[in-house]
């Protein structure tokens, strides 16, 4: 059998399907396709009270792909709330060779320069896939998702996918799209131009609040 490549994952992207592992020990991976898909609507991502007023605070600094294989590792390990991952090491394999192409980025949420948590996925044209997040220190996951929604916004992306809707996830607005309507934003969002750096890594948790309430 042929081997599974990462230009064949983008493919799946394209295509609207992603990969997943029964865990991180399993060998091999599956694609998948849900009936139903979730995505964070940017046009009106909400940040919850509180975690605006820890944004404000500037408790977390944010770095785009310094520490990308860190990050994964973070995401494939088991958590308080997770005893097992889907990131095993052929998955891991193909992302990392993605972000040597530019194509997967992390997000990191950092506490005095120290890494605290973070997030990965992959751009293609206007969309991003939103694939794992995990964090070391209370609410670093979920600045990191505020940091990424406020950098697609400022870049023009159109989509934001997250996957499987969770009661973590609702809380910023998530929704689930079943699959026509779902490959229909994606069909928009691949032919549109974006730019995943237009956000300097220093932008403040205040200024990151105004860029997702700004009307567009």
């Amino acid at each position: 059998m042929k081997p599974f490549t990462p230009d064949d994952l983008l493919a799946c992207y394209k295509r609207g399907v992603f990969p997943m592992a029964e865990s991180r020990d399993d060998d091999g991976f599956f694609i998948v396709d849900p009936e139903w898909r979730c995505i964070f609507p940017l046009d009106t991502f909400h940040v919850p009270k509180r975690l605006a007023r820890t944004l404000r605070q500037d408790r977390f600094t944010f770095t785009i792909d310094r520490d990308f294989e860190a990050v994964i590792d973070g995401c494939a390990a088991p958590g308080k709330d997770r005893e097992d991952t889907w990131i095993n090491p052929d998955i891991r394999a193909l992302y990392l060779e993605l972000h040597k192409r530019g194509i997967a980025h992390s997000v990191e949420a950092r506490i005095d320069k120290q890494l605290a948590g973070g997030l990965y996925g992959v751009a293609i044209g206007g969309a991003f896939f939103g694939e794992s997040m995990f964090s070391w220190a209370t609410d670093a996951s979920k600045a990191a998702l505020v940091h990424l929604a406020a950098r697609l916004r400022g870049g023009g992306f159109k989509l934001l996918d997250a996957q499987f809707i969770t009661p973590h996830l609702e809380q910023f607005g998530a929704q689930t799209l079943p699959r026509r309507i779902f490959q229909a934003l994606l069909g928009v969002a691949l032919d549109t131009q974006a730019d995943f750096r237009s956000l300097p890594d220093a932008t403040s948790g205040a200024e990151l609040e105004r860029i997702l309430a700004m009307p567009r």
